[in-house]
């Protein structure tokens, strides 16, 4: 019984963190994003702080470590880069390290989900 507990815990655990991934897929018309985002120039004119990570098991939670996919099937949410801030849902700007990437407007947490 009490292995039985333990196992559905680790399958539930195992498919809530896969919800909050963070796989991305970069797609040529905006119409085929679920998110338009604007890179801006620097930090403080962002909304998420993103660092772009190596693996796909790296890329957990809704914190702004992404994946970039080879296919758009293998992504939890595809987005499309916007020439200017105002076409953007998002706008977010890459740091160089993994301990950087955060929300800085907390309001727009919920596109990514």
């Amino acid at each position: 019984m009490k292995y039985k507990f333990v196992f559905i815990f680790l399958i539930t655990f195992a498919f809530i963190n896969n919800g909050f991934s963070q796989k991305i897929y970069s797609v040529s018309y905006d119409y085929q994003a679920d998110v338009k985002i604007f890179v801006t120039d620097h930090d403080y004119q962002a909304d998420l702080l993103v660092y772009k990570v190596k693996y796909d098991y790296q890329a957990n939670d809704n914190k702004g470590l992404w994946f970039f996919t080879k296919y758009d099937y293998q992504a939890d949410k595809t987005v499309f880069f916007t020439k200017y801030d105002y076409q953007a849902n998002l706008k977010i700007y890459f740091v160089d390290y993994d301990y950087q990437a955060k929300w800085k407007n907390q309001e727009k947490k919920h596109l990514l989900f």
